[in-house]
């Protein structure tokens, strides 16, 4: 495939977002933004967040994974399911009784203006990161097999992707990405389904000959019993039930979609069809990367990096139709999570650090604030995807889990011990307890092979750096509320 022909492609896709952008940003307002004026259709909203959830980052990362760890990462899925229902019947009711539009407002009402701040701080620093790990590992893909090729420079490829971005949630918000996030769901999956079919006309099997081999292969364990292993299996249900609450329910970006439905019950619907549909998708994944895997040893693919084996392979390898095919299904698996992290960091920022919501604060000044927000946030997450570059070392899904257990920890004990304890607290100590846990957590796992008997802490660390945060709560409580 020529770079000619893949840049066309993506120029064409995004064409398709303006046309969207035109038809759901007119009339838009700062509501419109953060909430969608609480009119998105539950369904509509379901759909959309699978791509959401799924990223570029399962999309290239997913299958490559399953050379070193086979189906065990399905026990993290199953856990998702367990957390995505703790999410619907204990966060969204709490959410809208209180009528957030940002939900780190709880924290305000709940321990003081200092616990909110520091939670609302620990999801900017945990969406900027997850962002741009999510959006580099596409932004690196055009590069080696487009930009290259022309002798442009990788800064100048994150430029043009940001500034895509920039262009289509910068009026619109919320409202604007629930529907780009559908037709982006929509080619993201076929995608999948299509690069399937095509590496089973190449290896001469049926559809069901095919799966039957990758059932049949020990790359199809799900269940590992070593408990010293990071994969071991109760290891990753736990992680995956905490990741969840936590990644999506703790989250300001996945949350303000939910929130944007009409009502509780609209919400609760999306959340429930959303995690069913997601387990189904995210074995899909791991079959097309058992598919992949078996394709490589055939036809004596090598790849330095796993993340590298679907594009590697859809590109180089296969009919110049599976190659298109990726390339739409590859942006259509990046824009969903980097429009709306963009959108949720200025939500946050806006309404938790500034105070925009607040009537002390200038109604003529509140758009402008947000329009400056939206941009300085989008020339930051440049900035980072810039960095990761340089520090790729490892398959992105797995660096992305490691850093959500230090950022997204101290956020699980806060809600956990807000919600289930009648304690105050000494309001301004909080934002050291805020980081002593993820400096305790590092600690621990660099060093668990010596302090632990050989264990090895794998992504059950975010419930170790939730359980660190609600003991030091407990050891700063006041007299109950």
């Amino acid at each position: 495939m020529s770079p000619t022909l893949i840049a066309s492609i993506v120029g064409s896709y995004f064409l398709a977002l303006l046309v969207i952008t035109y038809f759901t940003s007119r009339n838009a307002t700062n509501h419109t933004f953060f909430l969608g004026n609480k009119k998105s259709p539950w369904y509509v909203v379901a759909f959309g967040m699978i791509g959401a959830s799924l990223s570029g980052v399962t999309f290239m990362s997913v299958p490559g994974w399953v050379k070193d760890t086979q189906f065990t990462y399905m026990m993290v899925v199953f856990g998702y399911l367990a957390g995505y229902i703790v999410i619907a019947t204990v966060l969204m009711p709490l959410y809208y009784r209180l009528n957030l539009t940002s939900i780190y407002s709880y924290l305000e009402g709940r321990f003081g203006n200092s616990t909110y701040k520091t939670g609302a701080s620990f999801f900017l620093l945990s969406r900027v990161i997850g962002a741009s790990l999510r959006m580099f590992i596409v932004v690196n893909v055009l590069q080696i097999f487009v930009f290259d090729a022309w002798n442009i420079p990788f800064f100048v490829t994150i430029i043009v992707f940001i500034v895509s971005i920039l262009i289509y949630t910068y009026k619109g918000g919320i409202k604007t990405i629930i529907w780009t996030d559908t037709l982006q769901t929509t080619f993201m999956l076929l995608a999948v389904v299509l690069s399937i079919v095509f590496i089973s006309q190449e290896l001469n099997l049926s559809f069901s000959a095919l799966l039957s081999k990758v059932f049949q292969s020990d790359y199809s364990k799900i269940i590992e019993t070593d408990w010293n292993s990071k994969r071991f299996f109760l290891k990753q249900f736990l992680s995956g039930a905490f990741i969840a609450i936590t990644m999506t329910g703790l989250d300001q970006e996945m949350m303000q979609k939910n929130l944007s439905c009409r009502s509780l019950k609209d919400a609760q619907k999306n959340m429930f069809t959303f995690s069913s549909v997601l387990v189904l998708v995210n074995l899909m994944f791991l079959v097309l990367g058992a598919i992949l895997v078996f394709y490589a040893s055939t036809k004596g693919v090598n790849v330095a990096n796993t993340d590298d084996l679907f594009p590697t392979i859809a590109i180089h390898h296969l009919m110049p139709i599976a190659g298109i095919i990726f390339i739409i299904g590859l942006i259509s698996a990046a824009y969903p999570s980097a429009d709306g992290a963009l959108t949720s960091l200025t939500t946050s920022f806006c309404i938790d650090i500034l105070g925009v919501n607040k009537p002390s604060f200038p109604e003529s000044k509140r758009i402008k604030a947000r329009y400056l927000v939206h941009i300085s946030f989008a020339l930051l997450l440049l900035l980072c995807i810039v960095l990761f570059r340089s520090l790729n070392d490892k398959a992105i899904i797995d660096n992305l889990f490691t850093i959500a257990g230090y950022t997204y920890g101290p956020l699980l004990g806060l809600y956990s011990f807000g919600m289930y304890t009648k304690w105050r607290v000494k309001d301004r100590w909080i934002p050291l307890v805020a980081i002593a846990s993820p400096v305790i957590c590092y600690i621990l796992s660099r060093y668990s092979d010596q302090l632990l008997g050989g264990y090895k802490f794998g992504f059950e660390l975010i419930i170790l750096n939730g359980i660190l945060t609600f003991i030091g709560l407990w050891l700063l409580r006041k007299e109950r509320q």
